[in-house]
């Protein structure tokens, strides 16, 4: 449990999934209140069970956003290019007095970059929609910072797994496959490593900032499907060629770009330490929870 020296104000979380539910839970632990939103009226009930203070997107009171000491969002923009969060919400965030605000965006800003090793000083040059849509989030957060001066801070992160999300997941299910594109890797980031991060920048501020979330070993696929295999006792699958593959187009967007990410930032900076470096950390952790129950 991570203790707090001082009464937490309330996290206002904009969209309660994955990767917000755990930074959640860190707050809870911390003794904080959390208010978040959902667009499904389903599961009002869920988040009430989980201590969670509920409200539909577009209901939410401006006196519970404004009373709000951290703010996080982690809704993506819709294909037109708008932020949700901020089409809706703008002139409410303007007259916010919260200490920390966070938006998540991804490590699609960056674009490619040919396996290379980049940080968060590389351009932002996106190749797909989905980056393209991102950068423009980006600026339009950043204009709250530059312009009404809000605490925005951005977070970049690379694949996101954890428990019930992973490539054990992908593996026990049956629908593993093994793609190869030669010199292709990726980063991931486990989603207990992105909330201890989140925690540790409300902790030291820094408005304006933009961080790598990233693990220390980016790397191919088919070797994290290998191993995620070795641990369930499962046959290792076949490789497919990257052409062959039955890929989704979503899947397949993702191995448009190449890069190796840099996450010396939130270590230096944030004083984080990585619970789970790499995927075989993650994996062998959520493994060993499983043989547990």
């Amino acid at each position: 449990m991570i203790q707090s020296q001082d009464a937490l104000p309330p996290l206002f979380c904009f969209g309660y999934g994955f990767s917000a539910q755990a930074a959640a839970r860190l707050w809870l632990d911390a003794g904080g209140h959390v208010i978040g939103t959902t667009r499904d009226p389903s599961k009002l009930k869920q988040m009430r069970a989980e201590n969670i203070e509920p409200f539909l997107f577009d209901a939410v009171p401006d006196e519970s956003l404004l009373s709000a000491g951290a703010i996080l969002s982690s809704v993506a923009p819709t294909e037109a290019g708008d932020d949700p969060v901020l089409h809706r919400y703008a002139p409410v965030l303007e007259k916010s007095a919260a200490r920390w605000i966070g938006y998540l965006s991804t490590t699609g800003v960056y674009g490619e970059a040919n396996g290379g090793w980049i940080d968060e000083t590389a351009p932002l040059a996106p190749t797909t929609d989905r980056g393209i849509r991102r950068v423009q989030a980006e600026a339009a957060w950043l204009k709250l910072y530059e312009d009404h001066g809000l605490p925005v801070h951005l977070f970049r992160l690379s694949g996101i797994y954890g428990p019930g999300r992973s490539a054990l997941e992908t593996v026990l299910s049956g629908r593993a496959q093994r793609v190869n594109k030669p010199g292709q890797v990726f980063n991931r980031i486990h989603v207990e490593d992105i909330a201890a991060t989140l925690w540790a920048s409300w902790q030291k501020p820094n408005p304006g900032a933009a961080y790598n979330l990233a693990d220390d070993e980016p790397a191919p696929p088919q070797e994290v499907i290998a191993y995620a295999c070795d641990l369930a006792g499962v046959p290792v699958p076949p490789l497919v060629p990257f052409d062959e593959a039955q890929l989704s187009p979503m899947a397949r967007s993702f191995y448009a770009e190449n890069k190796r990410l840099k996450n010396n930032k939130i270590k230096a900076e944030l004083g984080v330490s990585l619970h789970y470096p790499t995927y075989r950390e993650g994996l062998l952790a959520e493994w060993q929870t499983r043989a547990e129950r």
